[in-house]
């Protein structure tokens, strides 16, 4: 999958290339930083995306005190899409990418061996740059199916999402919490963009998705006036917060979603992941701009999420080893105690 997407993006970047070959600028000048993100039809693309523009600043830009960009001179930084928080820790574990985005639970098991990752290689070369902030499961269920509550799924079309994403992951735990086990659905194994598509069409019943509120293909059905949001509350909810520590309370406003209630579900911390090969220098670099007080507009003028990037909560959740190029600079702030371990920090 990345590198079908990387050669998209090539095109792309072979775009970035010729434009500025136009204004003399030479291709030894540039950095390239690719940022694996998820499905376009989920937060992590745009979210990425917005990343990526606060980090770049491409050879030949005005300086940061002049007006111009306050990313990392000569840096131009890419989001590409990808299958997920599991496809995008294995692609940064082998180098496949610079980075990627991906959920805290995920992060967690494949550094520790654990969950999922239980009787499989851990990747105990991931570090954390940054917690970003909260996403939430979505239960999206079509009206017309009767699905009233989690246990009427069973015998339904349901989509976890693809195999090498989080969301099945954490899906599974919600349903096994409920007492459903994923062989009582009819499971299809579909991203978000093409569960919205048969939602659409009534050949598919639900379909769970964890992203950052709202998200588009969410409110693209809410839209259509077919869809509904089941909660995930009551004692089961309960039985998930005591046994997997990384899940947090959430809830859903009023009117995020055209004619979709409040509803109290669950969260995960989204994270920001590189290898720990990653150049020190240049993860410093990648930190300080992304905390620069001057980007601030440009998180709170991308997807309603980014504006819940806050230095502040920069290092919630995180329980692997952060990078060293991102614990200097969080040292240099006084948000990392001075002489504390680039460990777990909860």
């Amino acid at each position: 999958m990345f590198l079908r997407v990387w050669a998209v993006h090539r095109a792309v970047l072979l775009g970035v290339l010729l434009a500025l070959a136009s204004v003399g600028v030479q291709a030894q000048d540039l950095r390239f930083f690719r940022i694996a993100t998820g499905s376009a039809a989920g937060t992590y693309f745009p979210i990425g995306s917005v990343i990526a523009s606060v980090i770049s600043s491409p050879p030949g830009s005005p300086p940061c005190e002049g007006g111009g960009s306050c990313g990392v001179p000569g840096l131009v930084a890419v989001a590409q899409t990808s299958d997920g928080s599991v496809a995008n820790v294995t692609a940064i574990a082998k180098g496949l990418v610079d980075s990627g985005l991906a959920q805290a639970d995920i992060v967690h098991w494949a550094y520790a061996g654990e969950g999922q990752y239980f009787r499989r290689n851990p990747l105990p070369n991931l570090r954390v740059i940054a917690n970003l902030y909260p996403e939430t499961l979505h239960l999206v269920v079509r009206k017309a199916a009767g699905i009233e509550r989690i246990r009427d799924l069973i015998g339904k079309r349901v989509s976890l999402d693809k195999p090498g994403s989080g969301t099945r992951v954490n899906a599974e735990i919600v349903l096994a919490a409920y007492g459903v086990s994923s062989s009582q659905l009819k499971i299809q194994e579909i991203d978000p963009g093409r569960a919205t598509d048969l939602m659409l069409s009534g050949d598919l019943d639900a379909f769970f998705l964890i992203a950052g509120y709202p998200a588009s293909a969410v409110a693209d059905l809410a839209a259509t006036g077919q869809i509904g949001l089941l909660p995930i509350q009551g004692p089961e909810a309960e039985r998930i917060f005591k046994r997997h520590r990384f899940f947090g309370r959430d809830f859903i406003p009023d009117g995020t979603y055209v004619g979709v209630p409040a509803i109290s579900t669950v969260s995960i911390g989204a994270q920001w992941v590189v290898a720990a090969e990653a150049t020190e220098g240049l993860v410093y670099e990648i930190t300080r701009a992304l905390w620069n007080p001057t980007n601030r507009d440009l998180l709170n003028a991308g997807h309603l999420q980014a504006r819940q990037i806050r230095l502040e909560t920069a290092l919630s959740g995180v329980s692997i080893p952060l990078h060293p190029g991102a614990a200097r600079y969080y040292r240099e702030i006084g948000l990392l105690k001075a002489g504390a371990a680039e460990g777990a920090t909860n």
